[in-house]
């Protein structure tokens, strides 16, 4: 497994994702109010929510930097899609195996709050797995030899976004 996550294509997905990261932390951390999500690739990230470009470009050096002085931490988000999917995931199967073999509607209308308590539970119970996934498998804290490359806005309607370039050797 561990080769599989170091090959190039995906090990750059990883780094990107991890820069993502840590470019949200550091423009949450000076303002906890603004909402920004992210999404990344081989090629870099992109990054939605209202900021300049220069903000942005603060943002992802910050990050950058702060990645290799060893703060690791901040490639891992708890708003991250990881752990929505495997959250989701757990509380679709055991929502699922609680409704198994109900045929009549009686049974399953008797069988929705244990189909609820599972989902509950799976969604609790799953949270710290979510981040240890990300920890592992989608992103790196450790960003090697990325460099940032380019940054630009652009807008659609209201909705603000900046694209990240990021290339490495």
């Amino acid at each position: 497994m561990n080769s599989i996550l170091q090959s190039p294509g995906l090990l750059r997905v990883r780094r990107n994702h991890g820069l993502e990261h840590a470019t949200i932390h550091v423009l949450t951390e000076k303002n906890p109010r603004r909402s920004i999500a992210g999404h990344s690739d081989a090629r870099g990230f992109w990054l939605f929510g209202n900021l300049t470009l220069e903000e942005a470009r603060t943002a992802v050096e910050e990050a950058l930097r702060r990645l290799r002085a060893g703060e690791r931490e901040l490639a891992v988000h708890p708003n991250c899609g990881t752990n929505t999917v495997v959250s989701g995931t757990a509380a679709g199967l055991f929502g699922a195996i609680a409704m198994s073999g109900a045929r009549r509607r009686s049974a399953l209308l008797e069988r929705l709050p244990l189909a609820i308590l599972l989902s509950t539970l799976a969604l609790v119970a799953t949270k710290p797995l979510g981040l240890r996934l990300q920890e592992k498998v989608t992103t790196t804290g450790e960003p090697g030899n990325l460099e940032i490359f380019e940054i630009r806005q652009s807008r659609r309607g209201n909705l603000v976004m900046h694209r990240v370039e990021t290339r490495s050797s």
